[in-house]
């Protein structure tokens, strides 16, 4: 059955919707700007066979019109909230010029992965397809980060499958002559003056607790280059399990999908020496979806909940792990947001700050794993050229991210899970480094295939 093409407007009549970034994309966007952090987004899908290249052109065209159809502009005023200017250039199709083994599929993710994408001047996306020599084909799309998070890019990417577009009616890039833009944005300044008076005392109020948190005070510079500092690719695997046996395994012990998965990071963890020097139990940061309209056009809508799984029993019995996952998700729910009364100061912190606050972000002595849950993937998500493949993976990561920036920050475990009911499998993507110990992508798939079969579980591993 064919999907016809389905275009809706993001308003009625004849006023302009405000295309003015959120203030929390803006300080993230901002913030790593400052640092030279980057990241993206990336969603990857194999074939067992030949794709079908009109049917994902279509695709591309649609994502054109997504919010990844969009670019960053930001004001002449140094001082003013950056917007959302359109971008509607489907990206071209690399395709690879020769095929390759299957067992090289996970390094070609990787260099997809650090390939430029650029948020302000485009292409903000791009698109890759690899031929395997085992007669399978590899599809794969990267996305800035501060153009889109992943949940939001799961929906865009089901939307366009369909055919589903959308006017969001952002103007072109530069539609605004220089005057017209410093008068505009010192207009919309001076109207946001009161809620930055309340900012200043927030920050005022943060900054005094902040001098007394020892624990998370930046190291001082030194001014010197580490000669180990270079540019790093951190390991990273993409794994299927059969959701059968996955979701048997969750029932034997206690939990559910999510449970396991948690309770699967946590393990990964302690193999990782993760452990809190204080409670010896592994700190879960969860990504909780925060996108609950469709017509959320933020750049990041999610918030974090701080769960702590003691790993020792979890391969055995998950009834802890869920109840830590049950009373995180409460506190998040019952506890204010510390950093949302400070976004309105985001348009006027200086770089220097904004390198400041990612020092004191990653120097977090809790050293969280970081998980997210996409869910189950809907048959849409899965079949970007309109025919169903044969596995799909998403994940975020680093571009460009140094060795020295990893280390300080103790490394770093990040796992992606989803569920494919249409192939009936568990989708993961794992990220880790930890110095000394696992540097490499090897180092990471034995990890992680020692830790799969603590759990009774085997997976196939990119």
């Amino acid at each position: 059955m064919t999907i016809k093409d389905r275009s809706v407007r993001a308003s009625t009549g004849d006023v302009r919707p405000d295309n003015r970034l959120a203030l929390m994309d803006q300080a993230f966007y901002a913030g790593h700007r400052a640092t030279g952090q980057k990241e993206v987004m990336q969603v990857a899908w194999l074939y067992d066979h030949d794709i079908d290249f009109d049917g994902l052109r279509r695709f591309l065209q649609s994502m054109s019109h997504s919010l990844w159809g969009r670019l960053i502009e930001r004001s002449p005023l140094p001082f003013a909230r950056y917007r959302w200017v359109a971008d509607l250039r489907p990206a071209a199709v690399d395709i690879a010029e020769s095929a390759r083994p299957r067992g090289e599929l996970g390094d070609w993710f990787d260099e997809r992965a650090q390939l430029p994408v650029d948020p302000e001047q485009g292409p903000a996306w791009h698109i890759g397809v690899l031929p395997l020599t085992d007669g399978s084909t590899a599809i794969t799309m990267v996305i800035s980060h501060y153009v889109l998070d992943g949940l939001g890019s799961v929906v865009e990417v089901a939307k366009a499958v369909m055919g589903f577009t959308q006017d969001h009616g952002y103007p072109p890039p530069r539609s605004r002559t220089r005057l017209r833009a410093l008068v505009q944005d010192v207009g919309r300044t001076a109207r946001d003056v009161p809620e930055v008076a309340r900012a200043l005392v927030a920050a005022a109020k943060e900054g005094r607790r902040r001098q007394n948190d020892v624990a998370r005070k930046a190291p001082m510079a030194t001014g010197l280059r580490d000669e180990r500092d270079g540019h790093v690719v951190v390991p990273g695997i993409w794994i299927l399990i059969d959701m059968e046996d996955w979701d048997a395994r969750a029932q034997a012990l206690g939990g559910a999908s999510n449970t396991l998965a948690t309770g699967l990071a946590a393990k990964l963890g302690e193999h990782l020496g993760r452990r809190h020097r204080d409670d010896g139990d592994v700190k879960m940061q969860v990504i909780v979806n925060d996108r609950t309209t469709e017509d959320d056009t933020r750049a990041v809508a999610v918030s974090f909940a701080r769960a702590s799984i003691d790993p020792t029993h979890v391969t055995k019995d998950l009834g802890d792990a869920r109840r830590a996952i049950k009373e995180a998700l409460k506190t998040l729910r019952d506890t204010p947001d510390e950093s949302s009364p400070l976004l309105p100061l985001a348009p006027f912190t200086p770089r220097r700050t904004w390198k400041q606050l990612i020092d004191w972000a990653l120097n977090d002595p809790d050293h969280p794993a970081i998980i997210s849950n996409f869910g189950d993937v809907g048959s849409a998500v899965t079949c970007p050229d309109g025919t169903q493949c044969q596995a799909a993976w998403a994940r975020g990561t680093n571009q460009h991210i140094t060795r020295q920036r990893l280390e300080r920050s103790g490394g770093q475990l990040q796992v992606l899970f989803g569920r494919l009911p249409t192939v009936g499998k568990i989708s993961m993507s794992i990220q880790a480094y930890h110095p000394g110990a696992v540097t490499t992508k090897t180092a990471l798939r034995e990890l992680v295939a020692r830790t799969l079969a603590e759990f009774g579980l085997t997976g196939e591993i990119e």
